[in-house]
């Protein structure tokens, strides 16, 4: 068990990796003013490449985790997140933004394979250790909303970057004063725990792997939209930056909950059942909002979010119930990497496809998707209900 400085600081990297990721979305009206675009919706393509990063850089980041050594990878991520974002802050043209970005997500890349893992290790309760790494991640995605609202509207874009960045180099500092130097890297510990039948890890991987891609589709269009939608919909009604952020931040937060009580419930029940539950609400309230203007439309952002989060947990769950320590990390990062690069191209239609079609099309899309999601949940080997869920391996 880590200790619980270095609990914190794990956590805390998770809500770094969804932040600094945001910040271009939450802050695209006013970088697309200063750069000369006259719609939001044409300079969101230049952040396809972090998206893209973020999913292909996880093969190499998870196999240097599990090879090298988990806490190495670690100090590299909070010192290379900061400056990175310290980059994006200094550039004066989309090309150089565009490469900055793309920069950002590489070193995006290297938490969820490496984080996650050396987190839930030896854990007691994982499903509850994992929801509450996804609350402090939506936490993130929360400071994202406000914080950079906040700093576009009392001074600019750039120092939304550059503030988040300086605190991501000061986790880097003290990640490393705290934490332990690992004796040896997990692919080369011994006494690892039994894994499944080649039967059951054949149903498991393409599960993990297409809920991976759809889950991450519809989490990049919800939170990479969420902004701009809301604006759109409040026109009239409530149109200052600031305020709007800190709704959509207030939305996160209660949405983030609900990660707590999913992992709750995969410790007590089958995760089969729980995920069924989470996945089938998601695309009725998707048609609603689709609809809905003004304070209906945000109810509704809050129901679909809680969906969207609770839905998050379970992929790492799956994971740690099925697959052995020491090779977690290479196995997510197979599964991150053709998933998020898979959802970096959602990112990159996000702005053609609301100029085209609007916040409708894009919400009804998404309903589809759940669907799709459903379908292939239905698909996971059936368990006997137990107390908890399996340990999470030595």
């Amino acid at each position: 068990m880590h200790s619980r400085p270095v609990a914190m600081l794990l956590n805390l990297g998770h809500a770094i990796d969804h932040m600094f990721l945001l910040i271009f979305a939450t802050a695209v009206t006013a970088i697309a003013a200063e750069f000369g675009f006259s719609r939001w919706e044409d300079l969101m393509p230049y952040g396809v490449g972090a998206a893209f990063m973020f999913g292909l850089g996880s093969i190499p980041s998870g196999r240097l985790g599990d090879f090298w050594g988990r806490r190495a990878m670690m100090l590299i991520f909070y010192f290379g997140m900061g400056a990175s974002a310290i980059l994006v802050a200094l550039t004066q043209n989309v090309w150089q933004m565009a490469a900055a970005l793309t920069v950002l997500g590489l070193f995006s890349s290297i938490y969820h394979p490496v984080g996650v893992p050396m987190l839930v290790r030896n854990s007691k309760n994982p499903g509850f250790t994992i929801g509450f790494n996804g609350l402090v991640g939506n936490f993130g995605i929360a400071a994202a909303a406000v914080i950079t609202g906040l700093l576009i509207k009392y001074f600019n874009w750039r120092l939304a970057f550059v503030i988040p960045g300086l605190g991501s180099i000061a986790a880097g500092v003290a990640f490393a004063l705290l934490t332990p130097k690992e004796t040896e890297p997990p692919a080369h510990r011994k006494g690892g725990g039994t894994m499944p039948s080649r039967e059951v890890m054949g149903r498991i991987l393409p599960v993990m792997t297409v809920t991976a891609m759809t889950g991450s589709v519809i989490f990049n269009f919800a939170t990479s939209g969420n902004q701009q939608l809301l604006t759109e919909r409040f026109v009239g009604l409530i149109e200052d930056p600031a305020v709007l952020g800190a709704m959509l931040g207030a939305v996160y937060v209660l949405a983030s909950l609900s990660q707590i009580v999913v992992g709750k419930l995969i410790d007590r029940y089958p995760l089969k059942r729980v995920f069924l539950a989470v996945i089938v609400a998601q695309a009725p309230l998707f048609a609603l909002a689709a609809v809905a203007q003004g304070w209906t439309l945000l109810l509704l952002q809050l129901g679909f979010m809680v969906f969207v989060f609770g839905a998050v947990p379970f992929n790492d769950a799956i994971m740690v119930r099925y697959v052995d320590d020491q090779m977690r990390s290479r196995i997510a990062g197979m599964r991150l990497a053709i998933s998020f690069s898979f959802s970096s191209i959602a990112v990159g239609m996000l702005g053609p496809m609301v100029k085209a079609a609007g916040f409708q099309t894009l919400l009804f899309v998404m309903a589809g998707v759940a669907l799709l999601t459903l379908f292939v949940v239905t698909l996971l080997p059936s368990e006997q209900p137990r107390a908890k869920l399996a340990t999470a391996g030595a």
